[in-house]
């Protein structure tokens, strides 16, 4: 007898005595594992893996979607994008992008994805409704990271190799300026309202804090030893900087554009990926050495817990994820029924029920040929 938990709206297949789980929504980091080619999956509130999903060759990034129903994962051995769908923590796609792709970011509406392609000195944009690449950006030298602006118009490159962050117009995929920063950039970030992007200087143990509006740098600021990546909390008051050289993480106040705290890992660890919880709660750091993903008190700037993942853990992204049931009505209703249609060798015995937000599927099938199921939702009006 094999167990199948799926959940309405979403397709699954199984073979004989198989089992899976449909995401029960929570809040989720998503660290790509550039050595064992996957992605680790974090349940955030127990700061246990609960999941690893085979992704590209040599994952070195991930973006989840504003909605948290897609999270977007860079190969830069294969030049691939992998598009995973959170509900069944599943690749349902995969895009060739450009060569060498080392980060990915999300438009705020979820319409556009980019990479920042290291080897091509380009930037793909990805229409996530087809998942084709409908543009190429030229940019500076060996991009090294890519965001956009909160408003969707605008967004920034990190070059390593030219010293500088490239500014794209998003509606015309053109590079509107450029703009001189410290020695050799590798991470960047917009801050929430959009007035500054922060790019953090490898060589030069700085970051530069850019204005959106004139396009120039208006502070320097000096952190750690290698600065890698950088985050902004949900309020904009502090910025994160991961120091892979001395094993700290430097914490910023934007106000003042100071350093008011250092965070110390253990030596030798390297922490490199940033990312802060929806709620600013939490701020996640990757340590590639290490193999692990370290959850700290932004209350306190102290590790509160430490999650072994292996695998050289990356880039990394921290999103709200819905559960699987939630995205199969739409708003203002609620589920109240569905089964499944099956296709393949019809099996000896099928059971399903209610479990919690998901069905679970009972089987028992005396071949190992494949089974599909494919369930559908029953929703109701839940408007007042």
């Amino acid at each position: 007898m094999g167990g199948v938990t799926l959940t309405a709206g979403l397709a699954g297949s199984l073979a004989l005595a198989s089992t899976a789980h449909a995401q029960p929504g929570g809040t989720f980091a998503y660290v790509a594992q550039t050595q064992s080619d996957t992605v680790a999956v974090i349940d955030t509130s127990t700061n246990t893996v609960v999941g690893t999903i085979a992704v590209g060759d040599g994952p070195q990034d991930v973006a989840v979607s504003p909605d948290g129903t897609r999270a977007y994962v860079v190969g830069f051995n294969d030049d691939s994008l992998s598009v995973i769908d959170t509900s069944t923590d599943t690749v349902i796609g995969t895009v060739t992008v450009g060569d060498g792709p080392r980060a990915v970011a999300v438009s705020p509406d979820g319409t556009r994805v980019y990479t920042a392609n290291q080897l091509s000195d380009g930037v793909s944009v990805i229409d996530t409704s087809s998942n084709t690449v409908t543009g190429t950006v030229a940019v500076g030298d060996n991009p090294q990271d890519v965001a956009v602006s909160p408003d969707g118009t605008r967004a920034y490159t990190a070059n390593q190799l030219s010293d500088g962050v490239s500014v794209i117009n998003t509606s015309t995929n053109t590079v509107v300026d450029t703009v001189a920063v410290g020695s050799v950039p590798q991470g960047v970030a917009v801050s929430p309202d959009g007035s500054r992007v922060y790019s953090a200087n490898q060589n030069s143990d700085d970051v530069s804090v850019i204005d959106t509006s004139s396009n120039t740098v208006v502070d320097t600021i000096s952190v750690g030893d290698a600065p890698q990546k950088v985050a902004l909390s949900p309020d904009g008051t502090r910025a994160y900087v991961s120091n892979i050289g001395d094993d700290t993480v430097s914490v910023i106040d934007t106000a003042g554009n100071t350093v008011v705290d250092t965070i110390a890992f253990p030596a030798g660890s390297e922490p490199f990926g940033v990312t802060v919880n929806p709620s600013g709660s939490r701020l996640y750091v990757s340590a590639v050495t290490a193999g692990t993903v370290s959850a700290v008190s932004t209350l306190t700037n102290s590790v509160v817990a430490t999650v072994a993942v292996g695998g050289e853990p990356s880039g990394l992204d921290v999103a709200a994820v819905p559960a699987a049931s939630d995205a199969a009505c739409p708003a203002g209703s609620v589920l109240t029924g569905g089964g499944f249609e099956l296709t393949g060798p019809p099996p000896s015995g099928l059971t399903s029920k209610p479990e919690g937000d998901a069905w679970e599927v009972s089987l028992l099938n005396e071949t190992a040929e494949n089974i599909s199921l494919t369930p559908y939702a029953v929703c109701a009006d839940n408007t007042p």
